[in-house]
């Protein structure tokens, strides 16, 4: 039960990733400030992290030795996966961003194929290339639907380009997550653990950070003290605080498939309480029925998925979330 509920706890924190982008949006605050901002302010955090687990000297020895792996990685796992999420945060509420966000489990499943695995064995070393996981697969059905009943109902009354404005970004960042994540957990083989690696991803970003807020600047200026502020609390929330809680969640049931599968799926809730979050903060209408059956058969469709899903060993997929 404490499991479950620090997963609860992570999925709270996590949402407010998407609540305060529609804040900012809506504010007046430039996407570009709000994905650069966020990476910026997780460095001195993750670093105060990292150091006080003594773990710096080993992360910067693995960075020296594939650093144009690190750039290529990162960039596609933390810069193509933010800076779609928060533009598409101008398009549409946080709780259709949140649940749209929810097909990356389908995206995860696809990419397994294409990212093989070098195994050595008595004969030498022999590549072994991952197979779609056609059970989970199957789940995930569930949750395309729930995601195609909210953005039918988002899009009455609004164009189709603005539809495909939220949807496309969110699926481009979909893919590059897992697959940025994933291909860094390969390179580092696991001599580094997920805090050292998601600052040493974050630290390997910085370039493409650098570019989009000089970018900003020119295009439009400065970011508020509004926005500044809220894109901190998005770091410390979604970057440190959910970050530790949903490892000490996995850390708990480790040794168990089935409690792992459950704090998994509790990740769900995000939509919820991103949908709460802005009922109460942004003064949102409650969504319509049709949505609110979208919602449902996503929440469904992620417990079902992470149920037939569950590991058969005791290795934990140690990606963060959003």
């Amino acid at each position: 039960m404490r499991a479950i509920l620090l997963g609860i706890a992570a999925a709270f924190f996590f949402a407010v990733t998407f609540v305060l982008n529609r804040s900012m949006e809506l504010s007046g605050g430039n996407w570009l400030w709000s994905a650069s901002l966020r990476y910026f302010f997780m460095i001195p955090f993750l670093f105060i992290i990292v150091m006080l687990r003594k773990n710096l000297k080993e992360l910067f020895v693995e960075m020296k030795k594939h650093p144009f792996q690190w750039f290529l990685w990162s960039f596609i796992g933390f810069g193509l996966f933010y800076a779609p999420l928060c533009f598409s945060s101008a398009f549409g509420p946080g709780w259709l961003v949140a649940g749209t966000w929810q097909i990356t489990i389908i995206s995860g499943s696809l990419l397994v194929p294409f990212i093989s695995e070098t195994v050595q064995t008595e004969n030498g070393p022999i590549t072994i290339k991952g197979k779609v996981p056609l059970k989970g697969l199957a789940m995930s059905v569930i949750i395309l639907l729930g995601v195609f009943c909210m953005q039918l109902d988002q899009s009455q009354g609004i164009s189709f380009k603005s539809t495909m404005l939220v949807v496309i970004p969110v699926v481009i960042a979909s893919f590059a997550y897992p697959l940025g994540n994933r291909k860094m957990m390969q390179i580092c083989k696991g001599r580094l653990d997920a805090f050292q690696r998601v600052l040493g991803m974050t630290i390997a970003s910085l370039p493409f950070w650098i570019v989009l807020s000089i970018y900003a600047v020119l295009t439009d200026g400065l970011p508020s003290i509004s926005q500044t502020n809220q894109s901190l609390i998005v770091a410390i929330s979604s970057g440190v605080i959910a970050t530790v809680l949903f490892f000490n969640a996995t850390d708990l049931v480790k040794d168990n498939s089935s409690q792992l599968a459950a704090v998994e799926a509790t990740q769900s809730v995000e939509i919820l309480f991103a949908l709460i979050g802005e009922i109460i903060i942004l003064h949102t209408s409650l969504p319509s029925k049709l949505s609110l059956f979208g919602i449902l058969l996503v929440i469904i469709g992620m417990i079902l998925h992470s149920y037939v899903s569950r590991p058969k060993t005791n290795v934990i997929n140690d990606s963060i979330s959003a």
